[in-house]
């Protein structure tokens, strides 16, 4: 069974599974041009992509503190589903102290909504600063195709909803025992969190992973919400790199359960722990 409740330091962290996203292989792209990537969906051929979407909830010396918001309900039939798991576990929208957000992608942020209005009427948000300074940018968001827009009005709608309780940061400590890790390529401004247990670091890191299969066996591949594919290949391989060099377990918005990298020749395995 896939644990879903571990221990690292002060810290209780319960993963909060919002449902499943399902696309298909025109959303995949190969880092590293056409050849490969008419490879690529050959191999996949007409095989459904189907990942878990996921948000973390820590109990810890501070109260408690959500990483990323899920979607919300009303967005897709088979999201939204964290907000009835927060409740299971007794966590209610009034005792959210803070929402730490990897990046501003809908299926990380859409949840601090209810409506227009805040969903956690406390709770302070904290953003990675230069992931706010793009999704606020009118410029940004005339050089993308409408297509890959729809973080701009959600982030709109946070930073009404959330006025006064928006705290932009900068790499560093965001929280007692929990530091920042730039993870940029999927989007500008993606953030990691790593909370230093001492025997133990567990390493939330977005959307470093998308695909645990595809993008283990060949880390090049990419999708087509990644900002900068080839950056994001990049991030993706020195994050593998590290977690099996380092021994991370791994917190990821798109894996089962808590995770181990394990080095496998040229490639990678996710192990559960």
């Amino acid at each position: 069974m896939t644990s879903t409740i571990r221990h690292v330091g002060e810290y209780e962290i319960i993963i909060l599974n919002d449902g499943p996203f399902t696309s298909g292989a025109d959303t995949l792209v190969h880092a590293n041009g056409s050849e490969e990537q008419t490879r690529l969906l050959e191999k996949q051929g007409d095989k459904r992509i189907v990942f878990d979407v996921n948000l973390f909830a820590l109990r810890g010396p501070s109260g408690i503190t959500l990483i990323d918001a899920g979607t919300g309900p009303g967005f897709n039939p088979t999201l939204g589903l964290a907000r009835s798991l927060m409740q299971f576990h007794g966590i209610t929208p009034q005792a959210v102290d803070r929402v730490l957000l990897t990046h501003l992608h809908f299926d990380h942020s859409r949840g601090l909504l209810d409506g227009d209005k805040a969903y956690f009427p406390r709770a302070e948000v904290y953003i990675p600063a230069i992931e706010l300074a793009f999704y606020t940018s009118d410029d940004a968001r005339q050089a993308l195709p409408e297509a890959r827009r729809g973080a701009f009005p959600i982030t709109e709608k946070i930073v009404k909803a959330y006025a006064g309780r928006i705290r932009p940061f900068l790499p560093g400590t965001v929280a007692p025992g929990i530091t920042t890790v730039s993870l940029p390529g999927h989007t500008m401004g993606q953030t990691g969190f790593v909370l230093d247990g001492g025997h133990e670091k567990l390493v939330f890191w977005g959307d470093g992973l998308h695909m645990e299969k595809l993008q283990t066996d060949d880390p090049d591949v990419s999708t087509i919400y990644d900002y900068d594919p080839k950056l994001a290949a990049r991030t993706r391989r020195w994050m593998l790199e590290r977690a099996v060099d380092e021994e991370w377990t791994i917190a990821g918005s798109h894996l089962t359960g808590f995770c181990k990298v394990e080095r496998k020749g040229d490639a990678y395995a996710i192990l559960s722990v």
